[in-house]
């Protein structure tokens, strides 16, 4: 593989993220929620997402996917499957579709994300930029160089209270300069959906899916 050099400008912008069916996503909303809700949850939160990220300026636009595309999926995306393994992993082999040029990651579990948090990746001058979430994870991550990457992701503990602690400091130990942004929450609890839900920017589908769930339209 040829080197690989930080080129400034848009950034690529990546989402990984998990096919919204019944029974395989956000578990922990069930209950109260049943499985085919948490879907319908997952499937706004993941269209709010991919919503977000095209207004955005991007150099490119990629969709990690377990699973396979559906309605929700709006044009401008490339697809790609999502490795096996660990989520670290999957996490690192997500960059590998990267070429040049910075690149930054999210997940699907934000739908409260906005332009205004994507517009300045790849052209602040920093090396990496890491968005820590509130149950002690991270919401993005991203590098100047994606190439580097996979030895600073794989090995860092995953879904625990101090993953994004680690990640960071090990960005940081890396001798990166790293940009900080803004603490989200994570929908991963009915809590988390009402919480989330009420932050949302005017049209969210998310929010307007918690709303009719709470009225019972179901």
């Amino acid at each position: 593989m040829s080197p690989r050099h930080p080129v400034p400008g848009p950034a690529t912008l990546l989402v990984i993220a998990k096919e919204p069916v019944p029974g395989r996503v956000k578990t922990r909303l069930t209950p109260p929620y049943t499985p085919r809700e948490a879907a319908a949850l997952a499937e706004a939160a993941l269209a709010d997402t991919l919503r977000t990220v095209v207004e955005a300026p991007a150099r490119r636009r990629v969709l990690v996917l377990d699973g396979s595309p559906g309605s929700w999926l709006p044009a401008g995306f490339d697809v790609v499957r999502q490795e096996t393994g660990g989520l670290d992993e999957r996490i690192a082999a997500a960059f590998d579709h990267c070429d040049r040029g910075p690149a930054l990651l999210v997940g699907m579990d934000t739908p409260q994300l906005t332009v205004g948090l994507l517009a300045d990746i790849g052209g602040d001058g920093h090396d990496a930029w890491f968005g820590p979430a509130e149950d002690g994870g991270f919401w993005a991550l991203g590098f100047a160089d994606p190439g580097r990457a996979a030895a600073l992701v794989r090995g860092v503990p995953m879904s625990t209270d101090h993953t994004g602690a680690t990640q960071r400091r090990r960005l940081v130990e890396a001798g990166l300069g790293v940009s900080d942004l803004p603490v989200l929450r994570d929908v991963d609890t009915a809590a988390d959906a009402a919480a989330v839900a009420a932050c949302c920017p005017p049209g969210s589908r998310f929010a307007t899916t918690v709303r009719s769930l709470a009225d019972g339209e179901r």
